[in-house]
């Protein structure tokens, strides 16, 4: 299975080919999870994770014990992209 690519924090490297968006939903599908993502210019996409990126993702946003990363910014880049 191909994964998608999704940072916490704005990356150093290529950043002409990362998108930026909100989160708006993180749900679990098939044993891996799903990111919708709404980018600043465009229709919410849904970037499939593995459970290692996910918990990595969620440490680099600081959130809170038990906060949600629904409305945390991200980069992002959809698999091939």
């Amino acid at each position: 299975m191909s994964h998608d690519r999704i940072h916490a924090r704005k990356p150093t490297h290529d950043i002409e080919r990362w998108s930026v968006g909100t989160v708006e939903r993180i749900g679990e599908r098939d044993g891996h999870y799903v990111f919708k993502v709404q980018p600043d210019d465009g229709e919410s996409v849904e970037l499939m994770v593995t459970v290692a990126i996910r918990d990595l993702v969620c440490r680099r946003l600081d959130l809170e014990a038990g906060e949600s990363p629904v409305g945390a910014r991200v980069w992002y880049r959809k698999h091939g992209g």
